[in-house]
């Protein structure tokens, strides 16, 4: 490793039988590690690795993502001719997945599999039907200009609520219909084009450009009435209780009593939380001000746009131009067989997810990985008593959480039932309907009973992790322990630096700007929450300076990143690499990590991260992930939390006038 330097008797340290886990081919020499580590440990991969033309960005994660859906179709596509064939839940993956790639079926239907749904539309006649349209759509799984959610609720950790969230925008978010500059106008010209083909299409002789004229407009006034991506960060601000009685005042003369019936909400609860209580008053007043036509045209396309990579392929076509080319840069669609996969993991994921596991996960994962995790936990116990910005109180609070930490590895302990979903052969259409109505229902079965600990909302199969502050649950998907992530035949500094620092990635997120207002048990907290007022003071100068830091990188020029938007994000990254390496620390014992493909251990745990994050993107993708997700993008995830490390700095001799030298004082560390 160029410029690297090597920790005080790594020389002598003992051999070992496991490989390094780094992908030393990649290395690009040519840069030092101390002036670009990400590109150091990435350069030739980056220099050599074209972006597959069906995607708008490729890394670690994109291709992990793959190789899963590889497996996966092997899983299904072998289904037919098993022993499991007759089995009903085996056949609903088969009869499913079948459906959508009869092409020839599908063309012959066009858009005949819509008709029932169009008509019911152009016979709305009076406004105060709309309720009615708005709670229809949930079920099928269209977007309307508002959604709900059933979940614990975020004051009482022991009961399931309702929530009412803001929606029905066509386009990623309001910056998109309300941002002037030229690369957003240039892809809101497109969407317009898009809105009046797909107009077009389902009805030849509309005045398709007038319509969709129309739906544009009513989507920008229901931006402008949106919240903020940051503004939905805050949990207290987006708890409202709302009586049903209170309603009325909220959104005067709309109709409650027969929104909450057809949405099946009645005699359920008796109560709503409002996530955004301004953005729906804003909604009703242009449901009052909005000509019924604008509103019918609306709802057409809404059912349009979702339905359309179901229907044939003109449709098909015209929705991916839109949002594959326009919006992300992407020049071709993914194979029919990885939208068919995609497909049945959306709609049967656990029943898939069984048979995944089944063949792709051995049980030496999920032991290996109870152990990551125990260490994980332990270091953060130990590193909390060291924290010199948080006092005594604040300490044990922090203790207490820790302690009431669940982890799920792997696949969930109790398998979703599918027997009430029913899938038919060839109707692709109302599988898919059938399917997303299905998952409206077991959710909505949820409202006054108890709370499914057991419970997961990812499938063994995907290639992520997450952690449910409401549940104080940490979740590590089958799919992601794998390499880089997780490599069984690799040492465990690589391991610490790829899945270690995820786990503590997701830790981290009980203690983030977020996860901090909610207590042990899941419930949230007013602040100062389990901090004394001093300490989340601290907590909060730290903080901001992430903000500043990652607000001065723009992987796009003219695109900065937000460092609002992905402050938990970047808390989680820097504080679980910190502990991450803590954690590794103690795995070994007190014994010095041997040398490996002439690396040392801390150098291979560093360089386990910055693999980790190797990715590519189109512009427009990282233009849609800069404006709409709360994670930085990849290259700067894989760059700035290094340059918050102490040990970052010993392993590869990073000093004052190297561009990853940051002064001490400008190191933001909170574990």
């Amino acid at each position: 490793m160029a410029g690297g330097a090597t920790l005080a008797g790594a020389d002598s340290a003992p051999a070992t039988n496991l490989g390094s886990g780094i992908d030393t081919q990649y290395f690009d020499d040519s840069v030092r590690a101390q002036d670009d580590f990400y590109r150091h440990v990435n350069g030739k991969w980056l220099d050599e690795t074209e972006i597959p033309a069906d995607k708008g960005n490729y890394g670690s994660f994109v291709k992990l993502r793959d190789d899963t859906l590889e497996q996966l179709r092997i899983v299904i596509e072998r289904l037919p001719q098993s022993k499991e064939a007759a089995d009903p839940e085996t056949r609903k993956i088969i009869d499913l997945y079948a459906s959508f790639m009869d092409e020839t079926l599908i063309e012959s239907l066009d858009l005949k599999p819509l008709t029932a749904e169009l008509a019911a539309i152009a016979a709305i006649n009076n406004k105060s039907q709309i309720p009615g349209v708005i709670a229809h759509f949930e079920r099928l799984g269209v977007g309307a200009p508002y959604r709900v959610d059933v979940h614990q609720d975020a004051r009482d950790a022991n009961l399931y609520v309702v929530d009412l969230v803001q929606g029905g925008l066509g386009m990623p978010d309001r910056d998109y219909y309300l941002d002037t500059g030229e690369r957003l106008t240039k892809i809101r010209a497109s969407y317009l084009q898009h809105v009046e083909a797909m107009l077009r299409l389902a009805a030849p002789d509309t005045v398709a450009a007038q319509q969709a004229g129309d739906i544009l407009a009513l989507e920008t006034a229901l931006a402008k009435v949106q919240w903020t991506k940051v503004e939905n960060r805050d949990p207290v601000k987006t708890y409202n209780r709302v009586e049903f009685s209170q309603l009325p005042g909220l959104a005067p003369g709309y109709d409650w009593k027969a929104y909450l019936k057809d949405a099946g909400i009645a005699g359920r609860v008796d109560y709503l939380v409002i996530s955004q209580p301004s953005y729906i008053t804003g909604f009703n007043a242009l449901l009052d001000s909005t000509p019924l036509p604008v509103w019918k045209s609306y709802f057409r396309w809404r059912l349009l746009s979702e339905f359309a990579p179901y229907l044939g392929k003109r449709f098909v076509d015209e929705d991916f131009a839109f949002y594959g080319t326009s919006l992300r840069g992407i020049a071709q669609n993914l194979p029919r067989w990885k939208r068919g996969v995609d497909l049945v993991d959306e709609a049967i994921g656990e029943a898939l997810g069984k048979k995944y596991v089944a063949s792709y996960f051995p049980p030496q994962s999920k032991a290996r990985m109870d152990r990551l995790v125990q260490n994980l936990l332990a270091a953060y116990q130990a590193d909390i008593d060291t924290l010199e910005w948080m006092g005594p109180e604040t300490k044990q609070k922090a203790h207490d959480k820790l302690a009431l930490f669940t982890a799920k590895i792997g696949y969930p302990d109790k398998w979703r039932d599918y027997s009430a979903l029913r899938i038919v052969p060839g109707d692709l259409i109302g599988n898919v309907m059938r399917a997303n109505e299905f998952e409206y229902q077991r959710n909505l079965n949820k409202l006054g009973q108890p709370i499914d600990r057991s419970e997961w909302v990812m499938r063994p199969q995907t290639v992520n992790a997450y952690y449910n502050p409401e549940k104080n649950e940490i979740v590590f998907p089958a799919a992601i322990l794998q390499p880089p992530f997780f490599n069984v035949q690799a040492d465990d500094a690589v391991n610490y630096g790829g899945i270690g620092a995820v786990i503590g990635h997701e830790i981290s997120h009980g203690f983030d700007d977020q996860g901090s207002q909610y207590d042990g048990h899941g419930n949230l907290m007013n602040a100062p929450g389990w901090f004394t007022t001093a300490d989340l003071q601290h907590f909060k100068a730290r903080t901001q300076a992430l903000v500043k830091q990652y607000s001065a990188y723009s992987p796009v020029p003219g695109f900065p990143i937000n460092g609002e938007l992905t402050l938990g994000e970047n808390i989680a990254d820097n504080s679980g690499l910190a502990i991450a390496y803590k954690a590794y620390q103690l795995s070994l014992g007190g014994a010095t990590a041997p040398v490996i493909d002439g690396l040392t251990g801390v150098q291979r745990f560093f360089i386990g991260w910055a693999q980790v994050w190797r990715s590519k993107s189109r512009e427009n993708d990282a233009i849609l992930r800069i404006k709409s997700d709360p994670h930085s993008p990849p290259q700067v995830r894989g760059t700035v939390p290094e340059m918050n490390q102490e040990p970052f700095y010993d392993a590869f001799g990073v000093k004052d006038g190297d561009r990853m030298y940051l002064p001490p004082e400008q190191r933001v560390t909170l574990w």
